[in-house]
């Protein structure tokens, strides 16, 4: 097949939901893969990437967090690849010493062996105080008790000349036993993963630069009815090494209205990514809630609903997709699997009209037939 333009296309599997892919210990990264090398350029976010110890930079990824994928969907911000960011450290004040001595000592190790720009190391002035729970659909959620604690080190950090932050949280060891081994042996949500979302939104939406997180837990005992899926999380004592990876060439947030402000300059527009170059959104079914999913939809981006189960049920049906008509309705696609998104994605990229590729084929309609 010749080459093409890149599809720049949106991968969302979202946090916490328990989804077949990618609600585990970054085990929807092969999929991502697959769909980056499909389309040329994949933008998606931590959740789908972060893998605990496992990582897998990729050129052709753009690591996204959700709230700035939102963003992005709605118009309200472009993307501008870069080189590396400088990452800095922000430690909550509850880690024990040797628990916090560990995260260092995996800063230390990216910067050693990975070539990473990391640092300042920023620690808060107090610990922030995590509080898990679960909604009543099923996902995972939580709260921040000190978000003005958390707020003002990573302001400093900032201050300092980090472009990016990567954030380590005490999380409680004492979650409920059940929820954690139902999720370590395949069968559970990720009952840390909704708030470690909510971290990360609060700090984005305030500083306006790259952020995501890595919660900091004692070691599990281990688990011999382990699903492949959570064996990322047994290989170290942190999971910040993927975070760190993953920042480390996350792209600049550029405001729309900061864009406005340098139009009469040298601003470099034709790098930045902007949701007008927008092919294609990947979703799972039932998680078509979303800001970005439903910004996606009004602006007539092709939707590709994979079926990915997971405990949510906002569905094509309920949202009443089938009964779209016009372009709306052309423009919503459905896989079993990722492999078939990946040729979707493909057909999309190269201009191949995906009904060519199904049987049977209808017949052409004069309009004055109908």
């Amino acid at each position: 097949m010749t080459n093409a333009e890149p599809l720049p296309t949106l991968l969302i599997i979202p946090t916490g939901i328990g989804c077949n892919v990618g609600g585990y210990a970054g085990d929807a990264i092969p999929a991502a893969r697959l769909l980056a090398s499909a389309s040329g350029c994949l933008i998606t976010h931590p959740n789908v990437m972060n893998g605990g110890s496992l990582y897998w930079p990729d050129n052709c990824i753009q690591y996204v967090e959700g709230y700035s994928l939102n963003l992005f969907a709605s118009g309200e911000v472009f993307l501008k690849p870069v080189r590396q960011q400088k990452v800095g450290l922000l430690l909550d004040a509850g880690l024990e010493s040797d628990l916090k001595k560990r995260h260092l000592q995996v800063a230390d190790g990216c910067i050693a062996s990975l070539g990473l720009d990391i640092g300042p190391v920023m620690t808060t002035e107090k610990a922030i105080q995590i509080n898990l729970k679960k909604g009543l659909s099923g996902s995972s959620w939580g709260n921040i008790e000190e978000p003005d604690v958390l707020l003002r080190a990573a302001e400093k950090l900032k201050q300092a000349g980090a472009t990016a932050i990567a954030v380590v949280t005490r999380f409680p060891d004492e979650s409920d036993e059940l929820e954690t081994k139902l999720y370590r042996q395949g069968h559970g949500v990720d009952i840390i993963a909704g708030v470690e979302a909510v971290i990360s939104h609060f700090l984005v939406k305030k500083l306006l630069i790259p952020c995501a997180h890595a919660p900091g837990l004692a070691p599990l005992p281990i688990d011999y009815d382990l699903d492949p899926r959570t064996s990322g999380e047994e290989i170290g004592y942190t999971f910040l090494q993927s975070v760190l990876v993953g920042l480390s060439r996350a792209p600049d947030l550029i405001y729309k209205s900061e864009m406005k402000a340098k139009e009469n300059t040298m601003f470099q527009v034709n790098t930045l990514l902007s949701n007008r170059d927008l092919g294609a959104v990947v979703v799972p079914q039932g998680a078509l809630g979303g800001e970005a999913v439903l910004s996606c939809i009004e602006r007539f981006i092709p939707l590709i609903i994979v079926s990915n189960q997971g405990v949510l049920n906002v569905s094509s049906t309920k949202m009443r997709l089938d009964s779209l008509s016009g372009n709306r309705d052309k423009n919503i696609l459905y896989a079993e699997n990722y492999i078939e998104a990946a040729g979707l994605i493909t057909a999309l990229r190269h201009a191949i009209n995906v009904k060519s590729l199904r049987r049977p084929i209808d017949c052409l309609k004069q309009l004055n037939d109908e």
